[in-house]
């Protein structure tokens, strides 16, 4: 059935793509990844101290001839004691008087190619076969006559660093805000000043959404085409209570999730992944210990119990204001989003405490991020005027492989050809 589906959508998208390939007229596409969905590079200094012989300033062996050498994704971090190197390297740290996070003391990182998709295509291009992230999608792109660097174009972040409520200082996630606006505004000037289509995969949707509120009414408009979310995360997700309180492998084999617990914790955009209250109903519970029980609106007392009461005045100060803030931003919208896939609802955790991992009660979502997350903007946005808002569900679709599972590019690809026809058959 889905194959069928699938013929007759790109028999669809193949009708539009003629008068787009006739005219030559695409509007330029800037893809904006997820949490860890694009190459990350760090540089030991003369104050790093690493923790063990094995973590000390020559490992690992691959460097540039300035010292830079891939952090993530280093398939060494499968390796138990090179996993806690990898920890330490990734590690966050927040300075209360400045009010903001920074890198671990003698660690620098870049992020690579920022405006190009290159270091979106695979994680580690020596290992493409289990590090593929959006190159399925990129060559889709190109498919429909999309050109890397004139038509197409990526933008790259530190995933570990997010945004902070008005008031509150962000610097490394509001340059990459600045870096992302001024990348619109070149591939739009580039383009004959035509709109930009933004196309975003799950953190990226949150990063694209603030991007547009922050900005005026007028710059939407005259550079905002369309902006294409998938499986965002508007909401946060359960699954994100389950890394602060016992580590989260992310499904790579071999890596004890306990090496990783401090260093996912230290993360300002985990933070900003914490189950909604304004979402997740009161009424719910979302994890379950045998001396509490914690909803959405118990998240602070949580990061104590857990034993990290220090993100308590992070999480109240500089989250909830900002995740009270998902206002709409008069430029269409699409959601397109998987379901079906068991997805975290309820954690169970016994008397081993949080150093065991839980039982877990599943729901609908997209193994990631809970339905109610990934629908949010349909009731957030509800009579919202001058807001169109378009969903696509698609069944049996995860988080991860709506971005190379053809039934999901098929959607994704006929919904961009769909908004380049439109604009070419106004302009006609």
């Amino acid at each position: 059935m889905k194959g069928l589906w699938f013929i007759v959508a790109m028999l669809s998208m193949v009708m539009m793509l003629c008068t787009c390939h006739a005219s030559n007229n695409l509007h330029p596409l800037i893809l904006v990844p997820g949490n860890g969905g694009n190459q990350l590079e760090g540089r030991l200094t003369g104050a790093y101290k690493p923790s063990s012989l094995v973590c000390n300033r020559w490992y690992p062996v691959r460097k540039d001839k300035d010292g830079w050498f891939r952090l993530w994704f280093d398939s060494s971090v499968l390796l138990a004691p090179f996993t806690k190197c990898f920890a330490e390297r990734m590690t966050l740290y927040y300075d209360e008087v400045e009010d903001d996070y920074r890198n671990a003391p003698g660690v620098e990182t870049r992020v690579p190619s920022f405006g190009s998709t290159q270091s979106l295509l695979y994680l580690d291009p020596q290992l493409k076969h289990i590090t593929k992230y959006m190159a399925s999608l990129v060559q889709s792109l190109e498919q429909i006559g999309y050109v890397d660097g004139q038509t197409l174009f990526g933008a790259p972040y530190d995933f570990r660093y997010g945004l902070a409520a008005e008031g509150h200082p962000s610097k490394v996630g509001s340059k990459f805000l600045k870096d992302l606006k001024d990348l619109i505004e070149k591939a739009s000037t580039s383009n004959g000043g035509k709109p930009v289509i933004l196309l975003s995969h799950s953190l990226g949707g949150l990063f694209t959404l603030q991007l547009l509120n922050r900005n005026p009414p007028s710059w939407r408009k005259k550079f905002i085409k369309h902006f294409i979310a998938l499986s965002s995360p508007w909401g946060g997700t359960v699954q994100e209570m389950l890394t602060f309180a016992s580590g989260n492998s992310l499904g790579v084999p071999l890596v004890d999730p306990l090496l990783v617990r401090e260093e996912q914790r230290s993360s300002e955009s985990n933070l900003w992944l914490m189950p909604s209250p304004k979402l997740f109903d009161k009424k719910n519970p979302l994890l379950i210990t045998p001396n509490a029980t914690y909803s959405s609106y118990d998240i602070a007392q949580f990061l104590i119990d857990i034993g990290f009461p220090q993100g308590v005045h992070r999480y109240e100060s500089r989250i909830l204001p900002l995740i009270d803030g998902v206002n709409a931003p008069e430029v269409p919208v699409t959601c397109i989003i998987g379901s079906g896939i068991r997805t975290s609802e309820t954690l169970f955790y016994g008397t081993g405490g949080f150093d065991e991992q839980p039982e877990v009660v599943y729901g609908d979502g997209d193994g990631t991020v809970n339905m109610v997350s990934l629908l949010a903007l349909e009731s957030l946005w509800a009579g919202v005027k001058n807001q169109t808002l378009k969903v696509i569900r698609i069944e049996g679709v995860s988080h991860t492989s709506i971005l190379e599972e053809d039934v999901a590019l098929g959607e994704i690809i006929g919904e961009i050809s769909g908004i380049n026809a439109c604009a070419m058959s106004a302009v006609a």
